[in-house]
């Protein structure tokens, strides 16, 4: 583990983690994540350059036990204050194929052994909505009672928590169910803020008004331009010039701060654009983006074009290579007529300029669309972190990222950095959506 880690903030452990959006949130929420699970390798190695203290599990989690979780995060006798976590929702999300008898829910009762044989204080699972529709009622009551049958108390009724409340500038629902330890503060849910930035410190500008929630704009405004830069076409990363930022901007490059932002500081290139490989689309594909409306779909491609004062629809994720590797299709720019970067999603999403996803467009945008968005999972950990007493501490050592080296794994060398096999996500089978 990583001498930074401050000793005395509460432990969390990440199940499903992928790249890190419910790990941040809670780090800047006060806690250090002291181990993360993954299956897939790609996602394990963004996870690892951005969380270096943390220890990455690749891992099939039906084949994890908790004291093997405790054995490889060094954690010895150490009590867990939260596990936290989403099971992949392929088998009742609303979009997709929707049966209890889905084979895929079974990481559902995957996810509740180990918190039970973790034993934390506090859980956090979340969801898709479609958890909550239906027939799946009935699953969900299931949940619940497992977990109660396990001496765990669970929130009752679950809430269903849109990242635009929290001041991401997308339309993201999830669900989220909130449980504690008999004898242990339930946490409560988190309420809607009208000051979604709370207050801030600045190190370099002054304060931009602040409104209830950040637009598409607010994220965008101040990015390079990456049409002026040709080698993006081959590398998703360059020198750049930055614009005038608005309030939501500058806290995720660094410029200001959130007071109840209390995350590890990374060492990082303010001036270097990453996530940021070009897309060349057709001139007719251009042309089609032109005469699109902000706020409205374009009718071939059926491309959500972003309005500037508006917000995202959700950024989806698009599928695995173990379901035909297709890409989600990217929401036009509200400004320039080609889909916007995966910078600009992670810009959506809220995470911060210092965060870096996989640099192919495909593993990256997979890697934010299968994520909570940072501020939302920021807002539910704020919530465990008082349940459980603990008072925040503000880091003060900035850490260094990991190796970049990782970002740029293939599946096999993802594999073999970790030990894992190489087929343990089946290969890609590449299909993509035409644009």
């Amino acid at each position: 583990m990583n001498s930074s880690k401050t000793k005395q903030r509460p432990l969390a452990i990440d199940l499903f983690a992928g790249a890190g959006g419910m790990s941040l949130g809670f780090e800047q929420a006060g806690f250090d994540i002291v181990a993360a699970v993954e299956l897939d390798p790609i996602h394990c190695a963004a996870h690892e350059f951005n969380f270096p203290y943390s220890a990455t599990i690749c891992a099939d989690i039906s084949k994890l036990t908790g004291e093997e979780i405790r054995r490889r995060a060094n954690l010895s006798n150490e009590h867990i204050d939260v596990v936290f976590g989403g099971p992949p929702c392929q088998g009742f999300s609303m979009i997709g194929k929707r049966t209890l008898d889905d084979p895929r829910n079974s990481l559902m009762m995957q996810f509740i052994r180990i918190v039970c044989e973790l034993r934390p204080k506090i859980f956090v699972l979340e969801n898709v909505a479609g958890l909550t529709v239906g027939k799946h009622i009935k699953f969900l009551k299931e949940i619940y009672s497992a977990f109660e049958a396990k001496g765990y108390q669970v929130r009752s009724p679950y809430r269903i928590l849109n990242a635009s409340s929290f001041g991401v500038p997308q339309d993201r629902r999830r669900v989220i169910i909130l449980g504690a330890l008999n004898g242990q503060q339930l946490p409560k849910y988190p309420t809607e803020t009208t000051h979604p930035f709370g207050k801030t410190t600045t190190t370099k500008l002054p304060l931009f008004e602040e409104r209830s929630t950040p637009s598409v704009w607010d994220a965008l405004c101040d990015l390079p331009n990456i049409e002026d830069n040709d080698d993006l076409f081959d590398s998703d990363c360059c020198k750049a010039k930055f614009g005038e930022p608005s309030t939501y901007s500058a806290l995720l490059r660094g410029l200001s701060r959130a007071m109840d932002d209390f995350s590890y500081p990374r060492k990082h290139d303010p001036d270097l654009l990453t996530s940021s490989m070009r897309t060349e689309h057709t001139a007719e594909s251009i042309a089609r983006f032109k005469r699109t409306k902000g706020g409205t779909t374009e009718p071939v491609s059926r491309f959500f074009k972003l309005a500037k004062d508006g917000l995202c629809n959700t950024l989806r994720a698009g599928t695995a290579s173990d379901r035909g590797a297709y890409t989600s299709p990217r929401p036009i720019h509200p400004v320039f007529p080609r889909c916007i970067t995966v910078r600009e999603a992670a810009r959506i999403h809220s995470y911060p300029d210092w965060f870096r996803f996989h640099r192919t467009k495909w593993h990256g945008m997979r890697q934010i669309g299968n994520s909570v968005p940072p501020l939302l999972a920021r807002a539910v950990g704020a919530c465990v972190r008082r349940a459980l007493g603990a008072k925040p501490i503000m880091p003060t050592k900035e850490i260094d990222l990991g190796n970049p080296r990782l970002l740029e794994f293939t599946m096999t060398q993802a594999a073999e950095h970790f030990d894992v096999p190489a087929d343990v996500i089946p290969p890609r089978e590449r299909l993509v959506v035409n644009a």
